[in-house]
């Protein structure tokens, strides 16, 4: 009796044992109490490393030094514009699933230039203008923000924060709380619209007659000597756009002088003060929302779009550009700081990443003797016409030519009887002797081969069954659809375009970095797997396992 008693003893404190082994066992996956993306708008990765002995303690140098660098992170589709990249990294996927193929393009069945958030069907909040009528609805796939509202049965917030209207939307997904963008002309306001709420929340409203981005209407001056700034080419030459009013593109920016030719509040986006104001309104939206109070994760979405006005106006090697990022660093460091104090050191975790790169100045790269130029897409259009009326009797047969793009007029082509796919080869071998184009594509190779590697990979990834055009082209390298021998641009398969900062920091983090290739598609997975949720429904990227600790 003594021994069964005996046995009976062991097999319950075994049982014990293992159970409470069971009841400590670590979870799968980690629950920050909040998220944020952050998407800076135009950071090439080596803004990372040419600034690097510049920046501050608190900025990018915390997030590399305490969380994990991805250092050979790439966009993998043509073509790398706005929309489709902040689409991308939330999605987890790229624009031949999500559908957004640039920042607008041509849309077959309405037969016109759609942008890629209007939405005629909702109404403006904090504007009377209609810079509130904006939607995710064009976005047809799930975001990971809106996998988070499902899995926590809409009990975590979501909030998108960004300059621009499309980089606050495309980010918060279908099912946000909200979306915020910033209005300025003569307003200065962050609005929204009636497909998230019937009306601002207080917290905003407060923002906005504060007058907070009144106090930005000021100089803008270098933050430091301007003769420190060595990692940029001399503040004054001839391959920067001016401000209106303003006789050259130098320091210091007279802003409060030049505000009534230049959009008024509008001038703000385009100057390294637009990221401090977002940072501003983004600190107010975790305080309104109570964002990361309790344990059930919410998702603040952040894009820094100011950089990528900058860009566009003075180029890569600019002082102004150089100066943008290091007060973007101050930013940055702030923000973290902020969000030790009310969320809690250890308690979030954070991305970073961009939504494409950037080309030198083309005409700067000329000015060294490189490879570069300017392309006209009215000659391309002009001389392919020129062709189609030789070869088939009409110069009505494109339709519309975006995004390096060309799209046919499929109703003409049935009426007189010719089939599409006999144009469209053609048109590729016709414009691969036009200069500096460097290949081209049809739609239908597209839709029917499979290209595993290189900018043809990446085309495809691109090319929306329904929505992108019949012929596809690329350009030679560094050669920019466009005029103007100021600024830089955006769109290509080339490094300079696709090769941006990835980074993670914060709860679940591990601390390293990886030379290994990741893709921008990876880091909505990656950010699923590290919840523990379901990943987006579109996805084709993967999780990044050595984030994740």
């Amino acid at each position: 009796m003594k021994n069964i008693t005996f046995l009976l003893g062991v097999m319950l404190c075994g049982i014990i044992t293992l159970q409470a082994q069971k009841n400590t066992q670590e979870a799968p996956f980690a629950k920050p109490k909040l998220v944020v993306g952050i998407v800076v708008d135009q950071m090439r990765y080596d803004y990372l490393t040419r600034y690097w002995d510049k920046y501050g303690d608190d900025g990018f140098k915390r997030m590399i030094s305490e969380g994990f660098n991805c250092r050979n992170n790439h966009f993998n589709y043509v073509p790398t514009k706005t929309a489709a990249g902040h689409a991308t990294v939330y999605t987890g996927a790229t624009p031949k699933v999500h559908g957004i193929i640039g920042n607008d393009w041509y849309d077959k069945v309405e037969d016109r230039m759609v942008y890629c958030t209007e939405d005629a069907t909702v109404e403006s909040l904090g504007t009377d203008t209609d810079a509130g009528k904006m939607s995710p609805r064009r976005m047809i796939a799930s975001t990971v923000t809106d996998q988070l509202k499902l899995a926590t049965v809409s009990k975590g917030k979501v909030i998108g924060i960004s300059i621009k209207d499309r980089g606050a939307i495309l980010p918060a997904g279908h099912a946000a709380d909200a979306a915020y963008w910033f209005h300025g002309k003569d307003e200065g306001h962050w609005i929204s619209s009636t497909f998230y709420m019937d009306e601002l929340p207080k917290w905003v409203t407060k923002f906005n007659k504060s007058d907070a981005a009144e106090k930005y209407k000021k100089v803008w001056n270098t933050l430091y000597d301007i003769d420190d700034y060595t990692e940029s080419i001399a503040d004054e030459n001839n391959f920067e756009g001016a401000f209106e009013g303003e006789k050259a593109a130098v320091f210091p920016h007279d802003l409060p002088k030049l505000w009534d030719d230049n959009g008024g509040f509008d001038i703000l986006k385009g100057v390294a003060y637009g990221n401090s104001l977002t940072v501003d309104f983004a600190e107010a939206a975790v305080a309104g929302e109570d964002l990361g109070k309790d344990n059930i994760t919410d998702f603040l979405a952040v894009s820094f779009s100011s950089p990528d006005y900058v860009g566009h106006r003075y180029g890569v090697s600019a002082v102004e550009t150089e100066d943008t990022y290091l007060r973007l660093d101050k930013d940055l460091g702030r923000f973290l700081s902020f969000l030790d104090q009310k969320v809690g050191k250890g308690e979030y975790t954070v991305f970073l990443t961009a939504d494409h790169g950037a080309v030198e100045v083309p005409s700067y790269l000329e000015s060294l003797n490189m490879p570069g130029g300017n392309f006209s897409t009215k000659e391309l259009h002009d001389q392919l016409n020129t062709f189609l009326t030789e070869k088939f009797g009409s110069d009505k047969l494109v339709k519309n030519i975006s995004n390096e793009q060309i799209f046919l007029d499929q109703a003409l082509l049935k009426k007189i009887n010719i089939a599409s796919e006999d144009v469209e080869t053609a048109i590729v071998n016709e414009i691969k002797n036009y200069k500096n184009v460097a290949e081209a594509y049809t739609g239908t190779a597209m839709r029917n081969g499979e290209f595993v590697h290189g900018v043809t990979h990446n085309l495809q990834m691109g090319y929306n069954f329904k929505r992108s055009g019949d012929v596809l082209y690329i350009l030679d390298p560094s050669y920019i659809p466009s005029s103007s021998k100021t600024g830089t641009t955006h769109g290509s398969g080339y490094a300079y375009d696709t090769h941006s900062p990835l980074l993670f920091f914060g709860k679940g983090i591990k601390q390293g970095e990886t030379l290994k290739r990741t893709e921008i598609p990876d880091i909505a997975n990656t950010i699923c797997a590290l919840l523990g949720i379901a990943y987006p429904d579109g996805k084709t990227g993967e999780p990044i396992s050595e984030v994740i600790e």
